[in-house]
């Protein structure tokens, strides 16, 4: 079992769920998130004042699979969140230790789904 954590563009939420639903991969969580990498923010002008803004707006999606989905979930992500430019995300993948269905006690791979 895996935890697979993904960051990526807002806009790109819709293109990287289709993929997911594609690949066969319905369960998912996500987050609107902030943070910076390479892109390192940008500067704007609010009222003739120079603001830095260095923390960016994210979105992170938490996705839970069996060994066998492991490859299938990230190559969806890749494929519907990929520009091309700095700032497309990460990809980050997690060993999960345990696995509990709170509504029917199942654990392990079978709680997962």
């Amino acid at each position: 079992m895996k935890l697979i954590i993904a960051y990526i563009q807002p806009e790109k939420l819709n293109d990287v769920k289709q993929e997911l639903y594609k690949a066969e991969i319905y369960k998912m969580s996500v987050t609107n998130a902030m943070g910076c990498g390479q892109q390192k923010g940008y500067h704007e002008s609010y009222r003739g004042v120079d603001i830095e803004v260095n923390l960016l707006k994210k979105i992170r999606l938490e996705i839970a699979v069996n060994e066998d989905f492991v490859a299938p979930t990230i190559n969806a992500i890749i494929k519907g969140a990929r520009t091309g430019e700095i700032g497309d995300g990460k990809i980050f993948i997690l060993d999960l230790v345990e696995c509990i269905r709170i509504r029917t006690g199942e654990t392990g791979n079978e709680a997962i789904g």
